[in-house]
């Protein structure tokens, strides 16, 4: 098993209520881990969010925490329910309910990656996948809740950027802007997870630096910013989607000559963003 949960890197003072997360970019693919799945090295990797953390580590610079994971989405996804089990996965476990997540086999202990491949060979008892929930998912959501208990305390307001990236060919297909596919994705559940003030910022900061955005489609966020999102009590939360291909070569899971560039300009990005002042936002309306 990884040895660690995630790493949060705190700013040296407290500057704003954002609190930006990466809970699908570790890449700490232990050997007891590697043993387990029929997958090599390189397919286990196709469903992580390959350097995300990377991307957005210069948030602490700016005053605000980020919270990354290290365990691998594979091993368990910290972007879902600790109850989204599935049961074609998990020894002895029965249908509760209808839940397309889990159905296409995306639980919080996944059982496949990318393009449908699966992970293991036959099931997981239900000891093993507990642990995994109460060592790794319940550690990284009580950070979470933490950083964001002190932001609000501090800040009047929590904001929560939920930093993924998408594979290239989840916008293929899409138009915006007058044809333009959209390079970053800002999911709030279609206003349930954040203010229109909070998430307009947000997308405004996006924009300046040149990309495309579009908004809650394709993705809208899923569980983190569906439990974290309640702008009525002023916690605002917006699942961000970057295109891989502006950045990294997918076949290879390698940056690419654009990674620097990119960076750069989403330093300007989480510059910008963390300037929403909690004092300044108004209370958005029940």
């Amino acid at each position: 098993m990884p040895k660690a949960v995630f790493h949060v890197f705190s700013p040296k003072k407290l500057q704003s209520g954002v609190v930006f997360a990466s809970p699908h970019s570790g890449a700490d693919y232990s050997q007891s881990f590697l043993s387990r799945t029929i997958l090599n090295r390189h397919q286990i990797r196709s469903s992580e969010d390959a350097f995300v953390d990377q991307l957005f580590a210069s948030a602490p610079t700016f005053g605000v925490p980020f919270l990354t994971a290290l365990a691998p989405r594979a091993f368990v996804d910290l972007n879902r329910a600790a109850d989204e089990l599935d049961p074609a996965l998990v020894e002895g476990l029965k249908q509760k309910r209808q839940n397309p997540r889990v159905a296409s086999g995306l639980g919080v202990i996944p059982r496949v990656v990318a393009h449908g491949q699966a992970i293991y060979h036959g099931k997981l008892s239900q000891n093993e996948v507990q642990n995994r929930i109460d060592r790794y998912w319940h550690p990284y959501h009580k950070a979470l809740q933490e950083l964001l208990r002190q932001a609000q305390t501090q800040f009047g307001q929590a904001i929560l950027v939920d930093c993924h990236s998408m594979p290239h060919e989840a916008i293929e297909a899409m138009g915006h802007c007058g044809g333009q596919k959209p390079e970053v994705v800002l999911g709030d559940r279609f206003g349930a997870a954040a203010s229109a003030e909070v998430m307009d910022h947000i997308e405004e900061a996006f924009i300046g630096a040149g990309l495309t955005v579009s908004r809650n489609a394709p993705f809208a966020g899923a569980y983190i910013t569906q439990a974290y999102g309640r702008p009525s009590r002023r916690q605002h939360a917006v699942q961000v989607e970057i295109d891989r291909a502006l950045y990294m070569n997918e076949d290879k899971i390698e940056p690419n000559g654009n990674f620097a560039a990119l960076k750069a300009l989403l330093d300007s990005v989480i510059a910008e963003i963390t300037q929403i002042n909690g004092e300044q936002m108004p209370l958005a309306a029940e």
